[in-house]
């Protein structure tokens, strides 16, 4: 049965934090008040939900699987990356549609990338990419759901996806926990309150993946903080007094997951996972400054036993994101400020985990949540009224770089057409990319969990990309 998370600790960017940002009793409800609201725990599950949901389970065991030594690291692009500035280049189209920069070629014949991704040219022999990810969902709300959860659909009241995300599927499956560390986890940069992949839409939220600030780690270890520990034991201890009143097989599923929590967020296994000072400075140098540091922190975790890390990866100063609309500023000026952090993260990243031994074990995935028109455009902007040219958003074609996972690398699976605007090879879906994933930690994405109609939803109804394999 799947148990109640913790309570909530307060906003701080070097803390592991174990719960929800949306509830949190810190935001003026007492324990008292919780109480006797009805809350059992956390995330806002009732105790009637929880008795549920604990009797459904007892009927009809849900599909569990244990985690292996595979594990996933997800780059997470929010806004939508161009992959005419990336990785899909069509220097032979007309101005507007070619953009302002140029291929370059690779280690690998035939494979090439943008000029601003030099190291990445270095290291095509350790990465694949697919130029032919489509689905029909142009909207930020409806285009992360479909990428990370595999269905569209946004709740506007929590400002997420109204399905389980990624994360939160392998927590369930998976449990919350493995040997002292979360199996999921999210950090970086957000889109409203969340890490996108850490939603559980209609779910519990106690298959919320635990999530890191998007501050980063500016102390390089990641610190309990002492007085939040002992709110929660003291919670802990209100819920101990209701005992006579509660099913005892609902409080020991509280206290084990209670003592999952505590686990975590004591054991010497997560306090060395999450120091970067234990890392050589070298290496550190080689992921640079920002959100590198967050990449090196998610090998860090996958090698403490961690199934899945999504690291948020930021814009620059001009655009907070990747949602480069002329509206919103330049996007050449943007990418020639941000893509040389990216190719050095991204790159580090990649030589790191096959340096290691890891390529075997450790799938890089790195996406937003689609690409962006073949054709830019020129308008003033938002801010500064000056002439910006830039992109809209573009769910037809998109590249995603893949690499490690034991794959075959230094490929290019499919293609678009001369602009840039649809596939014309091997075209291939969101779902696809979900059931390569869960095929490589071991998940079969066949399985279903019920919906709130009852109705069966598959884990993923494509299938792994055979290329890869």
């Amino acid at each position: 049965m799947a148990r109640p998370r913790p309570v909530p600790s307060p906003a701080n960017p070097t803390m592991l934090q174990l719960m929800t940002n949306r509830h949190r009793l810190c935001d003026g409800m007492t324990r008292r008040n919780f109480l006797r609201s009805g809350y059992l725990g956390l995330g806002g599950l009732t105790l009637a939900e929880y008795l549920r949901l604990k009797s459904q389970a007892a009927e009809s065991p849900e599909y569990r699987a244990v985690p292996g030594p595979k594990s996933v690291i997800l780059l997470w692009q929010q806004g939508g990356p161009s992959h005419l500035e990336t990785y899909d280049l069509k220097p032979e189209a007309v101005a507007d549609i070619r953009g302002p920069f140029s291929p370059i070629a690779t280690s690998v014949p035939g494979i090439d990338v943008c000029e601003l991704l030099p190291m990445h040219a270095q290291v095509a022999d350790k990465f694949t990419l697919i130029r032919s990810c489509s689905h029909n969902w142009a909207g930020h709300n409806d285009g992360i759901p479909m990428m990370v959860s595999g269905y569209p659909g946004w709740d506007e009241s929590k400002h997420e996806s109204t399905h389980p995300e990624l994360g939160a599927v392998i927590s369930r499956v998976f449990g919350q926990c493995h040997n002292g560390m979360p199996v999921s986890v999210g950090m970086g940069a957000k889109h409203y309150s969340y890490v996108p992949t850490t939603a559980t839409g209609y779910w519990s939220d106690i298959y919320r993946p635990p999530t890191v600030d998007e501050k980063g780690l500016p102390n390089t270890t990641a610190t309990i903080n002492g007085q939040r520990l002992d709110f929660r034991r003291q919670l802990l201890g209100d819920f101990d007094r209701l005992r006579q009143d509660l099913d005892s097989g609902v409080m020991e599923s509280l206290n084990a997951w209670q003592k999952h929590a505590f686990e975590i967020i004591t054991s010497d296994k997560a306090r060395q996972a999450f120091d970067l000072s234990l890392e050589d400075e070298r290496t550190r140098e080689r992921y640079g400054k920002g959100w590198g540091q967050q990449a090196l922190l998610a090998r860090r975790l996958v090698e403490a036993g961690v199934s899945f890390v999504t690291v948020g990866v930021p814009g620059d100063s001009i655009i907070y994101n990747w949602d480069d609309h002329a509206v919103n500023g330049d996007l050449p000026t943007a990418m020639r400020q941000r893509l040389p952090a990216y190719d050095r993260a991204v790159t580090a990243l990649i030589e790191d985990v096959y340096a290691r031994g890891l390529d075997e074990d450790v799938l890089i995935i790195v996406t937003g949540e689609f690409g962006r028109t073949p054709r830019g455009n020129i308008q003033k902007g938002n801010s500064d009224g000056k002439q910006n040219w830039g992109r809209d958003h573009w769910p037809h074609a998109m590249s995603i770089l893949i690499s490690g996972g034991g794959n075959t690398m230094g490929q290019v699976i499919g293609a678009t057409n001369s602009k840039g605007e649809h596939p014309v090879q091997r075209e291939l879906t969101p779902q696809d990319v979900h059931a390569t994933i869960y095929r490589h930690l071991g998940i079969d994405h066949h399985q279903t969990f019920l919906d709130p109609a009852g109705r069966p939803i598959h884990l993923a109804y494509g299938e792994p990309i055979r290329e890869l394999s």
